[in-house]
């Protein structure tokens, strides 16, 4: 039994030999701990932080600017030094008084800091309140830097956040209220749950720690997540294709193929029944097709993007016109897949073929020219630290770009879920979107370069072009109908950037809509939920500033928008086709083989 008085919890006497005898087990767990960590297999250290020059040109620039402007320096010091005197001496004052309470004002509101002991605790506040004063001082200390490069400067400005986040005092286990209480409740149990969840964590990646967001042990593909029925009817070395069992009767005469990211697993959109996409298309009539993607591992160092067009986009298109018996398709792609949907347009265009009748593109990004909240990550010493981990590997490991997306987010997703696993011993949530965002994919050697030197750092699609498959492919080569689907807060394919890019497009007929929402939940948004509207304008002539200013925002999803959209191109109405044909049978049944492949760590 525990106790809890003003404040403070005791543990009883009674209780402190099971207390013992947990502190005994913690002892046992770091032993295997120290195992686990000696047998890392670690990664290029260039991937963990920049060099040490890109916080000594920010000391020099700041100096710089201190000596040619010493008031503004003295300004801001006597600033934070009055702020924290003030603080300590409110602490004081009430110790003098003999209170042991927090100052009268605990201090600016954090999400992190839930626990009412952050402010009513003098010891909790003072830890609270000091620590965001100096996060405050770093972030205008970094703001006031001059004669900086702009992208030097944003990387100052996000490394220096990556510091003042991980020195929260949330993140430690002294200073984080709710795990002293958890570990004084239970006896000390949490302790040796949370150290089993660490070392299980660290073992199940070769000693590299990767945060679990999710209870794998809940979900089973083809069991309760990917349960749209259908069967792989095609297979190669780069892609499963999956055809869906038709809903209707009829359906449009022109099938529908999707092309999903390969950087994670296409079933983010056959989640569940209730906002599965997949489910819904089929649902309206439509004859559907979804790619599997390889996850590759060391035996795929050389495929570059030329062989996801060639072996995976023009073969997926030539098998689903085979079998439907149709001379065209409706195709989507998304993220990085929509980019390389592209490419394979401007080749076909090149190429006289006239195999897709539309595109359709779920937040993709052709035109790299911004390269926003990624630009830490796209200059030279992190991408040469790329270079170097899969020229020793032959693949880029999922969880580094893993890592890199969640440092995006670093409190919501290393964090808080580290606190909740490590700290409270908790297991992780049975959430099938965070156990589908844990299930990632390789990415081949070849094709990572590819993309991180000629479309993001060089920007070639929509300059002089990109060399691929023996063509140089343009956006402006682009020319079916588009359909661009984009999300208002997507910290992954910005929307603007979105937008620049099928401006360059040569289509006539192009559609553009913002959806509220991010990356995922922004696209995953079934009209049963009525949660997220979107933004509709006509004219994409405007800068991407007037054509927000101009839109008409709508209730609900945009899907219904889109399938109004795709019917007008989707042909007369036929008999519900059967999967496969006498050539094609079922290989297996969805979601397939490929897609449970696990990453290679």
């Amino acid at each position: 039994m525990t106790t809890k008085q003003e404040g403070v919890t005791d543990i009883s006497s009674e209780h402190l030999e099971s207390f013992q005898k947990n502190l005994e087990k913690i002892e046992d767990l770091s032993r295997r701990l120290m195992e686990v960590m000696t047998h890392k297999t670690g990664h290029n250290a260039a991937l963990d932080a920049p060099k040490q020059d890109l916080f000594a040109k920010a000391a020099t620039a700041y100096w710089a600017e201190a000596m040619q402007n010493p008031s503004k320096l003295i300004e801001q010091q006597v600033a934070y030094w009055g702020k924290s005197l003030k603080h300590f001496a409110d602490v004081q004052e009430n110790l003098v008084k003999g209170k042991l309470a927090a100052p009268a004002d605990p201090g600016p509101q954090d999400r992190r800091f839930a626990n009412p002991m952050w402010d009513q605790h003098p010891y909790f506040n003072f830890l609270k309140q000091q620590y965001l004063i100096n996060s405050e001082a770093i972030k205008q200390a970094v703001e006031s830097v001059q004669d900086m490069d702009d992208k030097e400067k944003q990387r100052l400005s996000y490394f220096a956040s990556q510091i003042v986040d991980m020195m929260a005092p949330t993140n430690f286990f002294a200073t984080n209220p709710d795990a002293l209480e958890k570990a004084l409740e239970t006896d000390g149990q949490s302790l040796v749950a949370g150290l089993e969840n660490l070392i299980s964590d660290l073992e199940a990646n070769n000693g590299e720690l990767v945060v679990r967001l999710a209870d794998e042990k809940a979900f089973e593909l083809g069991g309760n997540i990917a349960t749209t029925p259908g069967d792989v009817v095609y297979r190669n070395r780069m892609m499963e294709l999956v055809q869906y069992k038709p809903v209707t009767d009829t359906v449009h005469e022109i099938p529908l193929v999707i092309f999903p990211p390969w950087i994670n697993k296409f079933y983010i959109l056959d989640l569940k029944a209730q906002n599965s996409l997949i489910k819904w298309i089929t649902e309206q009539g439509y004859t559907l097709f979804v790619v599997s993607w390889i996850n590759p591992d060391a035996k795929y160092s050389e495929t570059g993007l030329e062989d996801y067009i060639q072996d995976g986009y023009l073969t997926a298109i030539e098998e689903v016109k085979a079998i439907c018996k149709t001379k065209q398709v409706n195709a989507v792609g998304y993220c990085i897949a929509g980019t390389t949907l592209s490419m394979t347009l401007s080749l076909m265009k090149q190429s006289g073929d006239k195999s897709v009748k539309s595109a359709t593109l779920f937040t993709a990004l052709t035109d790299f020219g911004d390269q926003g909240e990624f630009t830490p990550f796209l200059t030279d010493d992190f991408i040469n630290g790329i270079e170097a981990e899969v020229d020793e590997k032959g693949y880029l490991p999922s969880y580094i770009m893993a890592r890199t997306f969640s440092y995006l987010r670093s409190n919501d997703l290393v964090y808080k879920p580290a606190i909740r696993s490590y700290m409270m011993g908790e297991s992780p949530p049975a959430f099938d979107l965070l156990y589908w965002n844990g299930d990632g994919a390789n990415l081949p050697a070849k094709m990572a370069k590819q993309y991180l030197r000629g479309l993001c750092q060089r920007n070639e699609f929509t300059q002089n072009g990109i060399e691929l498959v023996g063509h140089t492919l343009k956006v402006s080569d682009v020319d079916v109908p588009v359909f661009a689907v984009t999300c208002e807060t997507d910290h992954i394919a910005a929307w603007k950037d979105c937008y620049r890019g099928v401006q360059m497009m040569g289509s006539r007929s192009k559609e553009f809509i913002v959806s509220e929402s991010g990356h995922i939940a922004g696209i995953v948004n079934p009209p049963s939920k009525n949660k997220y509207g979107h933004y509709t304008n006509s004219d994409l002539k405007q800068s991407s500033d007037d054509w927000i200013k101009g839109a008409e925002r709508h209730d609900g999803s945009w899907w219904p928008r889109w399938e109004s959209w795709l019917k007008k191109r989707s042909g007369k109405q036929v008999p519900a086709r059967e999967i496969g044909d006498s050539n094609r049978p079922s290989l297996a049944p969805a979601p397939g083989t490929y897609v449970r492949i696990k990453a290679t760590a």
